[in-house]
C-alpha cells in the first residue's frame, strides 16, 4: 500500500519556506483555477504549502473543502512528485466547482509537473 500520510514533513511550515519557493520557483503550472509554483527541495519527500485566498474563495467552509481536496490530491499522487517544495495557488471561482472536477483538475497539474520535471532533470544530465 502506498504511503498516504500528511506528516509535517510533508508540509511548507514556515514563511521561510514559502518565501523560497515564491522567490526560487523553477516549475510553474496552471489551469483556470489553479497556480502551483514548485522548486526543487533537499528532503527525501516532496512538500506542499497551500495559499487559498479569502479574496478569491469567500466562505470558509470553501476554502476548507478546497484544502482538503488538494491535500488527498497531493497525498495520492506524491509519487510522481519527488523532491519539490509545492505552493498551490487556488484562482477566483474555484470554489464554484464540484469535487470531482477539483480532483481531475489537480491530477492534470500533478501529470504536467511531473512532465516539467523530467524535462528539466533531462537537459541537466546531458
Amino acid at each position: 500500500m502506498a504511503d498516504t500520510a500528511f506528516s509535517r514533513s510533508c508540509r511548507l511550515l514556515t514563511a521561510s519556506d514559502y518565501k523560497n519557493v515564491f522567490d526560487k520557483s523553477q516549475l510553474k503550472v496552471s489551469n483556470r483555477y489553479f497556480l502551483v509554483l514548485a522548486t526543487t527541495n533537499s528532503s527525501p519527500t516532496p512538500r506542499i504549502g497551500l495559499v487559498i485566498a479569502k479574496k478569491n474563495v469567500g466562505k470558509a467552509v470553501h476554502r476548507n473543502r478546497i484544502k482538503r481536496l488538494i491535500r488527498q490530491s497531493f497525498r495520492t499522487q506524491k509519487s510522481v512528485l519527488d523532491k519539490l517544495d509545492l505552493v498551490v495557488l487556488a484562482r477566483k471561482d474555484a470554489d464554484k466547482l464540484e469535487n470531482q472536477a477539483i480532483a481531475s483538475l489537480l491530477t492534470q497539474l500533478w501529470q504536467d509537473l511531473a512532465k516539467k520535471l523530467a524535462r528539466i532533470s533531462s537537459s541537466v544530465n546531458q
